[in-house]
């Protein structure tokens, strides 16, 4: 390598993720050569600069902050003072420190160090070796679980950006005279795109600039709130004041938020001053506020009594409250106002209305019930059905479960549960008695960990110390971590720094999240355990135990002497009414930013990586010396086109871990099942686990603009959504212990490809070996062979570690009730929090699943067990109902051998397309023959009814297509209607034309078009899916079939793609005209307007689409730097116009069936039944199937009675529409397209003759 300094530095810092073919294929090239590469734009990989502070005088190894591949920044951080004090006293906040420190030089080593260059090839060997194959893993014991990918995936990109995406990987590296000949090319395509903003940014509703301005007052506004607020929880007032009025004097110059806001962030401080009683600093941010003409709200007087209300009753004091009751008056606030329109903690609530005593003597806080009724057209019906004696009562899902005493004794735990905030669960897998090695592992184990204890610790106050002496530096004003870092007791950062050790070192081999998504995953734990720190000290949550006391004994007997059937949500606001003392339960959930979360968790991972060591003889029982190391180090890996760094164990950690074979398995409090019934979601911040945070709705990070919009709804508006969460949830569940145990003893013996049980990645054959007498094409092959026996072993682990951790759990709660709290995604998609252990996912999850309070089967209820067997099975999909149940008393025999002998007998239950299922349904028939009276038989297991291609099912009866909604089963018949076989019908006969025209690919295709050849992509039509994603999907149909010429794949794939289109088109008219118009209206939306799509589900629910175009890069500061004031949110940036147009159809599809699923939810139980449901899944007992039925059709034709899609159309035109003033009438394309997107917004799809009603009577609508 060429040693000048220069070059060497020109190459570490322009080497890109498409270089490394190049640097792949010539093993001569060395970095010299590397700088002449052409620096090509490459999307930036979000990672933060990499230090937080370290010891003085040690050596620093220096941290490479990845860029894409860059590795042109590395930062070292030395000479670090410190102050003496370990602790901060309230008398060291009242003194900011006025001296000067030398807190932080940023030295760089020079370039021509060899250690570094070293470090950067070593990085290099590492990203080359861990290629584009390599596929994302499930880590274990992983913090935050993904959302369930629906089953049918949103395509949102375009036929020209997939097929550009995959050239991309296919087409290798250009040699770098032809990059630098592109320049011209490149200089006029960036002029047209900048001309092209241009265009757009003068027709959007919002301009740039202003978006920018808006971003940047609601990210500092945040900062300043968490910072403020956790300022004020650790006792550092006076460092908060002194920030927040650093901030308000920048208003002088440019606002730095809005007056309400600034209202808020005063008012945090008002009351950390009213709690201490300090009337002088009350006095001075209140003459703050009268100068500076911002308003006071009813909070702030709150806060102003309250300080009276801590000091002496004297004359002083008594006139300077007689002086804010004058103001308080000439605001228009009254005293009533001041405590319904608050927020209390604590005490607060009895200091306030003791103040307001002394100038009103007969005063009384009157509690406000807010409206508990529906204000949605569609469930005014139940309205009137709560009053007594006008409709059912509403029954307990728990009815005879257990008592009182039993039901409060588990609420208890429950508590306790998340007061700890981890949950150990012993594992299920088979394992013989510890051996002396094991022992021997374990004993070392508990000795490290030991070790790390004392060492986290220390370093943790070495590290806090260090950010301590800048936080009381009096000229550094701005936001910092500091302050986070002191809202926990040290205890609590230690232990989670212990379990995070734990978790990377029991992590996969071949993947780790990346180090920001570490570091937002730890942030996010610190921040749960703060809120939970917070609500105990504040009182709540004692007031929460008092009122669910009351909420469990109502449960389990619902009755109100008010006359009134009330359910979950409208019990739980009648407490809340009934108890107004003490503090406000449902107070807003205190939220950190992402750069918060990501500069705490980095803080705790830098413990991890700088201070941890392993002695690498550790596990050699004989050794006497000791070698300590980095227990953990970091590497860069492709995800995608990008390089990512991520964090692995040493080899010798990871050894150790595996040798103590831990027994048990820890999962935190918030991803397992509870213990008893959910909290009833309230509002939108209230709701779900006891004290524990659950999100209302599942969003990324950024994405702040549908939480915006939900703020300002009105929570009646929000109801229906909020009451079929709390229906949901408050079902008790039970685990099958019959299936368990089978399933149990075949994951122990090795799983099972047949049964879908993952096996044991030491079952994967091991990669040949390469010999020096291959040649180089050979050698390249075993690279490959490797590489994918690599990505099959890291599936293999994911899988294996998956079933693992549900099969423990479920074991786990072995002869236990639980409950399964939900939230929602954006579209209004319901989910079980608990991510492991739910009835969502694979056939063997649902399978180990069965309802805790059973019924007697009735009359009918055998019967449908036996039909919901057969519908397992597959067997007889388009026959009628009689024939199913005629098949299942055929195969009685099979059925009962399956239940017995479920891995000994024929195993006809294995044939299945739902095998463990059908085992779980078999078993249950067996029980209820062998009772001697099936029809007094309790059943607790759940029959299901699944919509006909549900997607297309709404298509047709929005367009009132009447061929479509026959095909889909929308209109009654004999026999179900199968509309891929109806699809496939129309593609053969178009094939058969072609073929006697004598067209050779169709004439290839004969005795090829099969249903399950199309099936996948008429599926997913309905779902946004693109002709090159469709094309994808049948290629991979026609590689499977066995007699078809695999040379003519893609030539074939390419012709149904058109055709399939074609017939559905045929079949569906109305549904594409729908289909095309919801596109146009996004797209227009997007691009002219500049706005993400918005709407409101006709329960009232506000939909925002979160796809947005970033523009600018979440930068964290480390440590003592302060914290990035400007990061993502999508209400401030441009809309990314290709998804936003290709997801829109599918999401407003799925914005109605989740609708129509929480219509039925809510019927359901005000008809008493159990229900809960998977998307457009129904379940429930074998006795209510007929029940559900009935309510799930009557709801689906009154929700598509309602005028949906003109509802939608006059609220994008409200939204969105261009008024006549704004129309420049100079015949310019920008005011060409402004007139287009109105009469687009306004034309509406043409409407068939299909009557709505019919559905009443399909018997396979749902079946």
């Amino acid at each position: 390598t060429d040693d000048s300094s220069n070059q060497t530095k020109a190459s570490v810092s322009k080497l890109k993720p498409e270089h490394l073919s190049l640097f792949v294929k010539q093993a001569d090239v060395n970095l010299g050569q590397l700088c002449n590469l052409k620096n090509v734009k490459v999307q930036s990989v979000v990672s933060p600069e990499n230090d937080i502070c370290h010891p003085k005088g040690e050596n620093i190894v220096p941290v490479v902050v990845s860029d894409s591949i860059s590795f042109g920044k590395t930062h070292f951080v030395t000479e670090l003072s410190y102050d003496s004090c370990a602790n901060i006293s309230e008398a060291e906040d009242l003194h900011v420190i006025n001296c000067k420190h030398e807190l932080l030089d940023t030295l760089g080593r020079s370039v021509d160090d060899p250690e570094l260059k070293s470090e950067v090839m070593e990085d290099l060997d590492t990203a080359v070796l861990e290629h584009n194959d390599l596929v994302d893993d499930l880590t274990c014991h992983s913090q935050g679980i993904e959302e369930e990918l629906d089953t049918h995936a949103i395509e949102v990109m375009s036929t020209e950006e997939e097929h550009d995406e995959t050239m991309a990987s296919v087409i290798p590296v250009l040699e770098v005279h032809q990059a630098a000949s592109n320049k011209k090319k490149s200089k006029d395509v960036t002029y047209k795109t900048r001309f092209k903003q241009h265009i757009r940014n003068e027709m959007a509703k919002v301009k740039q600039n202003d978006l920018e301005k808006a971003a940047k007052e609601e990210c500092l506004f945040r900062n300043l709130y968490a910072y403020l607020e956790a300022c004020v929880s650790c006792g550092l007032l006076n460092r908060a004041l002194f920030s927040l009025l650093y901030y308000h004097s920048r208003s002088k110059h440019s606002r730095y938020t809005s007056p309400a806001n600034e209202t808020k962030l005063f008012n945090i401080l008002l009351h950390g001053f009213a709690r201490k009683g300090n009337l002088n600093k009350v006095k001075e941010i209140h003459e703050i506020l009268r100068r500076d003409r911002i308003p006071l709200s009813a909070q702030s007087f709150a806060a102003l009594f309250e300080c009276i209300g801590r000091l002496p009753e004297d004359a002083t004091n008594y006139e300077v409250l007689r002086e804010y009751v004058g103001e308080m008056s000439r605001k228009g606030l009254t005293f009533h106002d001041v405590i319904q329109k608050s927020v209390f903690v604590s005490d607060q609530r009895e200091v306030v209305v003791d103040v307001i005593r002394r100038i009103e003597p007969n005063f009384e806080a009157d509690s406000v019930l807010p409206h508990v009724c529906y204000s949605c057209n569609l469930l005014l019906e139940l309205n009137s059905k709560n009053a007594i004696g006008k409709g059912r009562t509403y029954r307990s899902p728990s009815e005879g479960l257990m008592t009182k005493s039993e039901l409060q004794q588990l609420a208890r735990e429950q508590f306790r549960t998340e007061l700890n905030s981890y949950v150990q669960v012993k594992t299920i897998e088979k394992r013989n008695e510890p051996s002396d090695m094991i022992l021997y592992y374990r004993k070392k184990l508990q000795e490290a960990q030991e070790n790390w204890k004392k060492t986290i610790h220390e370093a943790y106050h070495r590290d806090l110390r260090t950010l301590r002496v800048q936080h009381h530096y009096r000229n550094f004003r701005h936001v910092n971590l500091y302050p986070y870092l002191k809202v926990l007791d040290p205890e609590d950062y230690v232990e989670m720094i212990l379990q995070e050790i734990r978790k990377l070192a029991e992590g996969s081999e071949t993947f780790s999240p990346t180090t920001v998504q570490l570091y937002r995953q730890l942030g996010k734990q610190v921040q749960s355990r703060y809120e939970v720190k917070f609500k105990t000290d504040s009182g709540i949550l004692q007031k929460i135990e008092h009122l669910y006391d009351d909420y469990c004994d109502w449960y389990l007997s619902p009755k109100d002497c008010s006359g009134q059937s009330l359910n979950t949500r409208q019990k739980w606001q009648h407490l809340m009414h009934e108890h107004p003392e003490g503090p406000n339960v449902d107070v807003e959930e205190k939220s950190w930013p992402v750069a918060i979360l990501i500069g705490v968790g980095k803080f705790m991972y830098n413990i991890i990586m700088r201070d941890i060591k392993i002695d690498v003889n550790i596990a050699k029982v004989n050794s006497t010396t000791e070698h300590l190391l980095p227990a953990f180090y970091t590497l860069f890996r492709t995800q995608g086109h990008l390089l990512k760094e991520e964090v692995k164990p040493h080899p010798v950690l990871a050894r150790l871990f595996r040798g103590a074979a831990q027994e048990e398995l820890v999962f935190e409090a918030a991803t397992v099942p509870m213990l008893c019934p959910p909290l009833p979601w309230i509002s939108i911040g209230s709701g779900g686990y006891l004290i524990a945070k659950a999100d209302l709705i599942r969003l990324p990070q950024q994405a702040a603009q549908q939480w915006h919009i939900l703020k300002k709804t009105p929570v009646q508006q929000l109801y229906p959504s909020l009451d079929s969460l709390n229906q949901l949830g408050s079902v008790p569940w039970m685990v099958n212990e019959s299936v368990l145990d089978v399933v149990i003893e075949v994951f122990n013996n090795g799983g099972s490809q047949r049964l879908d049980i993952p096996e044991p990645p030491s079952s994967c054959p091991v990669p040949p070996a390469a010999t020096p007498e291959m040649t180089k094409a050979e050698r390249f092959q075993i690279f490959r062979q490797r590489m994918a026996l690599r990505r099959h072993k890291a599936e293999m682990y994911s899988l294996w570690c998956d079933a693992l951790y549900r099969l423990s759990l479920a074991n786990h709660f072995r002869k236990r009730i639980f409950w399964l709290p939900h939230n929602m995604d954006f579209r209004g998609r319901v989910y079980p929090c608990p991510p492991h252990l739910n009835h969502l996912g694979s056939d063997m999850a649902r399978s180990l699943l069965c309802f805790a309070k059973g019924e007697p089967l009735g009359s009918n209820g055998l019967n449908w067990l036996k039909i919901h067997l057969i519908n397992l099975t597959g067997l007889k999909k388009r026959d009628p109902v009689d024939e199913r149940l005629q098949l299942a008393d055929e195969l009685l025999p099979e059925i009962i051998d399956s239940a017995e002998k479920p891995l000994t007998g024929c195993m006809w239950w294995a044939q299945s397309e739902e095998p463990w299922q059908t085992l779980a349904c078999c078993m249950e028939i067996a029980k209820a023959i062998k009772s001697g009276d099936p029809e007094s038989y309790v059943c607790h297991f759940p029959v299901h009814q699944d919509g006909s291609c549900n997607g297309l099912q709404h298509y047709a009866a929005l367009g009132r297509d009447r061929a479509g909604a026959e095909s889909v089963n929308l209109k009654p018949s004999v026999r179900p209607q199968d509309v891929y076989s109806c699809v496939a019908a129309l593609v053969e006969r178009e094939r058969y034309k072609d073929a006697e025209q004598g067209l050779k690919i169709a004439q290839i295709l004969e005795g090829h078009i099969h249903r399950k050849v199309i099936k996948q992509t008429v599926m997913t039509t309905v779902y946004g899916v693109t002709r090159f994603g469709a094309r994808l999907q049948i290629a991979r149909q026609l590689k499977d079939l066995e007699n078809f010429p695999k040379d003519c794949v893609w030539q074939g794939s390419t012709y149904l793609v058109g055709k399939t289109f074609e017939s559905l088109q045929e079949m569906f008219t109305s549904t594409k005209e729908i289909q095309d118009w919801f596109t146009e209206c996004a797209r227009l939306i997007s691009q002219v307007c500049g706005q993400n799509v918005e709407w409101v589900t006709p329960l009232g629910l506000p939909v925002v689409q979160p796809y947005s175009r970033p523009n600018k890069r979440l930068e964290v500061k480390s440590s003592a730097q302060k914290i990035k004031e400007h990061y993502a949110l999508d209400m401030f940036e441009r809309p990314n116009v290709m998804k936003q147009k290709n997801a829109f159809p599918p999401n407003f599809i799925h914005s109605l069936d989740s609708s129509h699923m929480m219509l039925t939810s809510l019927f359901c139980e005000m008809e008493g039944i159990t229900f809960v449901s998977v998307h457009d899944c129904f379940w429930t007992h074998p006795s209510s199937v007929d029940i559900m039925n009935k309510v799930c059709r009557e709801q689906f034709v009154s929700l598509h009675s309602q005028p949906i899609l003109e509802d939608l159309s006059a609220f994008l035109v409200r939204k969105y529409s261009y008024a006549e003033r704004e129309f420049t009438n100079d015949g310019s394309v920008c005011d060409m397209t402004k007139r287009r997107l109105n009469k687009v917004l306004t034309r509406l799809p043409s409407k068939g003759d299909f009557e709505l009603d019919s559905v009443l009577k399909s018997v396979y609508f749902f079946s």
